[in-house]
């Protein structure tokens, strides 16, 4: 979930209200957000350099909102400003117009060929006469990376770039060349680079370097040029220096490259119903023509387009439990930017869906909004119609009894991911076999997630791993499921419970580990066996490559083995990057449902 920070000051003067904390939380929770933080610059800077007597940074109060991951017209403070001005019903829902210019000569981009193999996509438009002070400037640069983290996937479905128009010269042109035929002063930067050495140059740093793989290998970057010849842009990495937006800045060109069409014109239309406000006319943007060579095809952006959507009034009401006339509910939508009207029978309420609200796509979506604005806290609990009682499901109230038991004998409960690297369950575990056992994904995104776990110790070693400066011993455990194959199952795998325990200290702790056990089954009822038949428990023996020979048991219950415990080998707490032997146990919960 995204998070923007805004000074409160600022917010109150926007808002034309002074708020206490109290009375904002409020405000937020009743429009479905939350205020997560309260904090300042000079705050953030000790967090982070652990200098309380720093005076870097402002001591103004900031407020860091959480905000819904698909709400991208909330990523900005006029975007949130705006929504709970209209909430309160203090102003009203904008209406946003695309203009033709005057001439399309200057206001066309041409895309060529070359751009295909790379990013073949890029859509346009310009605001002017906007009106810059600091927080909207900074505001401004915020949306653009916010919506580069969100919805342009960290740069790689759309890049965004933003030009001071009064600096450059249409129309523009959109091309792929080769790295070393790209010259041109970087943002910020007062040496001319070639697209190469920009490559090198930015390797070291930590802001742009994330971006550079994704077009570093390709024989071509692609690049905006004015009619000028001036460069503006090497998309997805940085705009050129030349006409770089300052405060000064009063019309702005918007470009978007992108490798997904419709991603770059929801992104476009964003900032444009965002900062449109503050330009004059307000809530205009100026079109700008794409035209493609490959296909000879021309486009005209930005859409702004509203679209509709049929309600039948009673639908509502009747999955929010709330009895609400049609006019109620077309209230309700009003104060969440749904304009709403009664078709000609009155049996359905029309909604028009304005380009700031791409996160409806259905309506139920619709349906959501309305209980939001009706206020959650305001639906009448009542009973299901159903003729059955409720209980909790048995192996989770088993997993939470153990959960007690196992903190109550001075063990942290983990909870790790279940998806995990290939590595971490077979070579650093020392189980070369172990991959073949996996459920794999089919599409991994990062090394990290590429398996379903089979085991619980990875994740356990893996966050002692993460937490070697905290004192000792370390002692961690978790209840939870791994993925194991079954070709029983129609989906070809199955879930199991599992506890897992660990035990990280200066000394092996095996005996330690053993405790564990015991107590874990004397909470159980069950007794040890000393005879080794088919009732209680017993340990025995055994060889396995995690563990140290000699120092490694499995654990039987009622005659059939049901995990195992030990000191972890050597080899395995070096692969963790561990400094310090360890013990462990892993046993199967669901044997003991039944006995």
């Amino acid at each position: 979930m995204p998070t923007i920070n805004i000074k409160r000051d600022h917010l109150h003067n926007e808002l034309g209200k002074v708020y206490s904390q109290e009375e904002f939380e409020d405000l937020c929770f009743e429009y479905g957000l939350e205020l997560d933080e309260v904090t300042s610059e000079r705050e953030q800077i000790v967090k982070e350099k652990g200098d309380k007597k720093t005076t870097e940074g402002s001591t103004d109060v900031i407020y860091k909102i959480d905000i819904p991951a698909n709400r991208y017209d909330l990523l900005c403070t006029t975007g949130l400003v705006r929504a709970l001005m209209i909430f309160q019903g203090k102003v009203d829902i904008p209406k946003f117009i695309a203009v033709d210019p005057v001439d399309y000569s200057t206001n066309k981009i041409l895309v060529t060929q070359n751009t295909q193999s790379v990013r073949p996509y890029v859509v346009c438009a310009i605001l002017r006469n906007i009106t810059f002070n600091q927080d909207l400037y900074d505001s401004f640069i915020d949306l653009q990376d916010k919506l580069h983290q969100n919805l342009c996937r960290k740069r790689t479905l759309v890049a965004i770039g933003t030009h001071d128009l009064d600096t450059i010269k249409g129309p523009f042109l959109y091309d792929a060349r080769t790295p070393n035929d790209i010259k041109f002063v970087p943002l910020n930067e007062t040496k001319e680079f070639t697209a190469a050495e920009l490559m090198e140059h930015y390797s070291g740093n930590s802001h742009l370097k994330p971006y550079l793989s994704i077009i570093r290998d390709e024989p071509k970057y692609p690049v905006i040029y004015d009619a000028n010849g001036t460069l503006l842009s090497l998309p997805p990495i940085i705009n050129g220096d030349h006409s770089k937006i300052k405060l000064t800045t009063k019309n702005i060109f918007i470009e978007c490259t992108a490798t997904d069409e419709n991603k770059a014109s929801i992104v476009l239309d964003t900032i444009i119903c965002m900062f449109s406000e503050h330009c004059s006319p307000k809530f205009q943007a100026e079109k700008i023509q794409t035209i493609y060579e490959a296909s000879n095809e021309t486009k005209t952006y930005p859409k702004l387009n509203t679209r509709s959507e049929k309600l039948p009034y009673d639908r509502a009401s009747r999955m929010l439990g709330a009895k609400l006339s049609k006019e109620e509910i077309c209230k309700l939508l009003d104060r969440m930017q749904l304009k709403c009207s009664s078709d000609d029978d009155g049996s359905l309420i029309n909604i028009e869906i304005p380009p700031t609200r791409q996160d409806i796509l259905h309506a139920c979506d619709i349906i959501e909004d309305v209980a939001i604005s009706y206020g959650y806290n305001n639906i009448v609990k009542t009973l299901p119609k159903v003729v059955t009682i409720g209980s909790q499901f048995s192996l989770n109230k088993l997993s939470n009894q153990l959960r007690y038991e196992l903190s109550r004998c001075g063990y942290t409960e983990a909870l790790t991911f279940s998806l995990c690297s290939k590595d971490d369950i077979a070579n650093k575990m020392r189980l070369e076999n172990e991959i073949s056992r996996a459920v794999h994904i089919a599409n991994p995104k990062t090394i990290e997630f590429q398996v379903a776990r089979t085991s619980l110790i990875p994740g356990l070693l893996k966050t002692v791993e993460s937490n070697k400066k905290m004192p000792l011993p370390l002692k961690l455990f978790e209840i939870s499921d791994v993925v194991l194959k079954d070709s029983t199952k129609d989906v070809g795998s199955r879930n199991q419970r599992m506890l897992a325990a660990l035990h990280y200290n200066k000394f092996p702790g095996f005996e330690v580990i053993h405790g564990l056990l015991d107590r874990i089954m004397q909470v159980m009822e069950v007794k040890y066996n000393s005879e080794g038949t088919n009732k209680g428990y017993f340990i025995e023996s055994t060889n396995d490559e995690r563990f140290l020979p000699g120092r490694c048991a499995s654990i039987i219950y009622n005659g059939n083995s049901i995990g195992i415990m030990g000191v972890l080998h050597p080899q395995v707490i070096t692969n963790f990057e561990l400094v310090q032997p360890c013990a462990a146990l892993e046993i199967n919960v669901e044997t003991f449902l039944k006995r």
